[in-house]
């Protein structure tokens, strides 16, 4: 945002870069949405939260709600703050501290400002768990997610900072959301303590982080202070009364950052939240695909291996072998949402072996050993081949599958590499010894459970 004078109001230019920022969010936060169209039911189910989240976005940016969220530790009048801005108890306060258990939110009507162009545009208060409550961790995690949705944060706290306070507003400040540093419960201090109170949070410690226009000191529940009324004959008694809470320099520090900046921050802030959201689905989408991709490589390596290995057949356990290579890689494309052909499945397998190179070359002597073995012997020395001829099989479809899922990975394409390089690389990352191994294991397994195998 543009720095200008804090008392000057938006410009004209300022009110339709505002409106461009606007537009740009609501795009941003479609294209967010748009991610889901391509998701398999098992990835829409893991990602509901996002879809939720973005979809909360999305009405937030249409109908133009701002969101302050309340920030601190426990005790420090976070819920009376509230009360005090909003104007009526809509908060309950907690004398023991600590009663605010989820997040929770209230329209604070009476602020006077609303995002121009937006009927239904309001001000909406978020209050937050303590960060240093009970069960911290998933209090301050819920904290933080309501923080990243903020378009302003207000960090609360009643004395100087402790190492806890001081921490999370660092890590709050990472994000690049104006924060307000409120100083509240100040009729506990003399003005002598309170004047060294502003100097402490002043220092260097947070100069980068809160300039001195954004601390602003509060007395959100002020404490009951005694008078002496004073009778017409002139006898005196002692009253005790609560002042009104003292939170107007807070509500003229708020608006002057809505009026400046109001728009802007909303469109601003749900870009940052949509952009976030698409890395963290763009993340998992690529995980499960992977997880799945690689679980069917796997299946399909070893249905190879054993296909393969029990096939006394000489030639026909070759072809066989091709039909599960062509059917695991037209498998994988499924998988990343692409359509592919059983030929144009063939065609990439082809560009794979040629550029396995000596891979190939070795499962297909190998296979060419066995399938004579197996015709000298009319089929009986399928048990004597099993071992080497199935491992070199499921090694073979292991490589072909690892390379097809690079290239699906990439948007069927090589990314720019050329097939022979990528092969190479996963050539150079993959554990011949453990792979045929395992593949021996699955072959082994197979035999034990076929009652001819031992008269062969």
């Amino acid at each position: 945002m543009t720095e200008r004078d804090p008392g000057s109001s938006p410009t004209q230019a300022d009110a339709l870069r505002h409106e461009q920022s606007y537009s740009d969010a609501m795009a941003t936060v479609r294209h967010a949405i748009a991610q889901f169209d391509g998701c398999s039911e098992a990835e829409k189910a893991a990602l509901a939260r996002e879809l939720a989240d973005l979809e909360a976005i999305s009405r937030k940016l249409e109908n133009g709600h701002v969101e302050i969220v309340l920030f601190g530790e426990i005790d420090t009048g976070k819920s009376a703050l509230i009360n005090a801005l909003v104007g009526q108890a809509v908060a309950e306060v907690d004398v023991r501290g600590g009663w605010t258990k989820e997040i929770w939110s209230t329209s604070w009507s009476g602020c006077g400002y609303v995002v121009p162009g937006f009927e239904k545009s309001q001000v909406v208060l978020l209050d937050t768990p303590g960060i240093n409550e009970v069960d911290g961790a998933q209090r301050a995690t819920m904290a933080h997610d309501a923080a990243a949705r903020a378009d302003l944060i207000l960090f609360v706290t009643d004395s100087d900072l402790n190492h806890t306070e001081y921490s999370a507003l660092r890590q709050l400040a990472a994000s690049h959301k104006p924060i307000i540093l409120v100083l509240n419960k100040v009729d506990n201090y003399t003005s002598e303590q309170r004047a060294q109170l502003r100097e402490a949070l002043c220092d260097s410690r947070l100069r980068d982080v809160i300039g001195p226009d954004d601390i602003v000191e509060t007395a959100a529940d002020p404490l009951p202070r005694e008078y002496v009324i004073e009778a017409a004959d002139g006898s005196t008694r002692s009253e005790y009364r609560q002042p009104p809470p003292q939170v107007e320099e807070l509500k003229a520090r708020i608006l002057e950052v809505l009026k400046r900046d109001g728009k802007e921050l909303v469109a601003l802030n749900a870009a940052m939240y949509a952009a976030d959201k698409s890395d963290r689905i763009a993340a998992l989408k690529v995980r499960m695909r992977d997880e799945q991709a690689t679980r069917i490589i796997w299946s399909y390596a070893a249905m190879k291996s054993i296909g393969v290995a029990l096939n006394p057949v000489p030639a026909a356990d070759v072809l066989g072998a091709s039909a599960v290579d062509v059917t695991m890689v037209v498998t994988l494309a499924h998988v990343y949402g692409i359509a592919l052909t059983w030929a144009n499945a063939r065609s990439l397998i082809v560009s794979i072996l040629k550029a396995a190179g000596w891979v190939t070359a070795v499962e297909w002597a190998t296979h060419a050993a066995a399938s004579l073995f197996k015709g000298l012997t009319f089929g009986t020395g399928t048990v004597l081949t099993a071992l080497p001829q199935g491992a070199a099989a499921g090694y073979g479809s292991y490589i072909v599958g690892q390379a097809a899922k690079y290239y699906f990975e990439h948007g069927a394409s090589w990314g720019g590499e050329a097939p022979k390089t990528v092969v190479a690389r996963i050539l150079a990352a993959t554990d011949k010894e453990s792979v045929l191994e395992r593949l021996k294991a699955e072959i082994n397994a197979k035999l034990r459970l076929n009652r001819y195998a031992d008269d062969s």
